[in-house]
This record gives structure tokens, sequence and C-alpha cells, in this order.
């Protein structure tokens, strides 16, 4: 993977040594390698769930690694480095579509919440397969991608509303207002789903 770059991220270990992505505790980056240890799943499930299928999801992930790497320099806050990853991997999503819809690709399922258990093998995917995780990517898909952005950067990937807002580039009453409504629109749809299941 990215053979010729002076990335080599093709001896990077397996997923068994992948930690979770932590947020950056010192003012320092860490090195590239080490962050593409700690961030790929980050990246991964971000990507996700901003519509990336499957079978584009290696070519975005190295496109979205090569930008960090080539953009590593600019980060001005190291401790905002969660976020500012979020960033990159928005904008090349954002991308990844715009090509799609220019080449005259499209999907049903753009929005990425297509049933996931006929994807194609993925480092989560024992997770994706869990009925929880498929509850959750089910209801999230009952969000407008708005609110979905905020709850899934607030309430999965753990950030604070500041930094979802900065990552977002909104301000920050607006991050508040939008997470408010999102997590109201969240429980109705767990709600709904729960009485589906009682068969009310």
């Amino acid at each position: 993977m990215m053979a010729g770059t002076d990335l080599e991220v093709a001896d990077l270990p397996g997923d068994e040594t992948r930690a979770p992505a932590p947020a950056p505790t010192s003012a320092t980056v860490p090195p590239f390698k080490i962050l593409y240890r700690q961030y790929f799943d980050f990246v991964w499930s971000t990507a996700r769930r901003l519509g990336i299928e499957p079978s584009g999801m290696d070519d975005l992930i190295q496109e979205v690694f090569i930008a960090i790497h080539g953009k590593l320099h600019t980060l001005e806050n190291p401790d905002a480095l969660r976020s500012w990853i979020y960033g990159v991997v928005r904008r090349t999503a954002s991308n990844h579509r715009r090509a799609k819809r220019a080449r005259g690709e499209t999907r049903a399922d753009l929005d990425g919440f297509a049933d996931t258990a006929s994807a194609l093998p993925t480092p989560l995917q024992n997770t994706e397969r869990s009925a929880e995780v498929q509850l959750l990517m089910n209801l999230l898909g009952e969000l407008d991608e708005a609110k979905r952005e905020i709850f899934a950067l607030v309430e999965i990937e753990e950030l604070s509303v500041p930094d979802a807002a900065d990552a977002l580039g909104i301000p920050l009453n607006t991050a508040y207002s939008r997470l408010r409504a999102a997590r109201l629109g969240f429980e109705a749809a767990l709600a709904r789903h729960e009485a589906r299941n009682k068969g009310i």
C-alpha cells in the first residue's frame, strides 16, 4: 500500500496492534507511523458513516492518510489532532462522492447506511456484524446528515462539543443546538424501533 511514497505504511502491523484513537495528551504530534496505527479505525469508521461504500474504502483511506502526511505540518493545535483528522476525512469523502456523481455513478444508499451484512471484509468486520452496531447504524440513518455528524462525533467518537464544532466548521451555539436536536431524533428513532419490536 502506497508503495513508492515515503509513507511506508505497508509494513505496519495488523489490526491486533492498533490502539483506540486517543485524544492527544501533549503538545506534540506523534510520528506518522504511530498516528496511522492509532487513528486507522477512527478514519475507517468515520468514512463509512460519511457514506463511503466498502468497495471504495481502500482508495479513500489511502487518500486520507496521504493528505494527513502531507498536511500534518500545518496543524496549529496538536491538542485538536482528532478533530483535525476528522476534517481531512470529511473533505476527502466529500470529494470522493462528488467525483462519483460527476462520473454518473449513483447509489441508493449514498449515505452509507445500507445493510452491512454483505459488506466486504474490513478491519472492523466483527464489530460491524454485531446486532448492536447494526441497530446503531440503522438509527443514525434516520437522522439527516448534519445531525448524524454531530451526534456521531460527540456521542460515539467522544469529541467535546467545541472540538466537534471546530471539525465541522460551525459556530459553537449551532453545534449545541444541532446536538440537542440529534439526541431527540435519535431517541425518537429508538422508540419507534422498540415499538415495532413489541408489535405496537
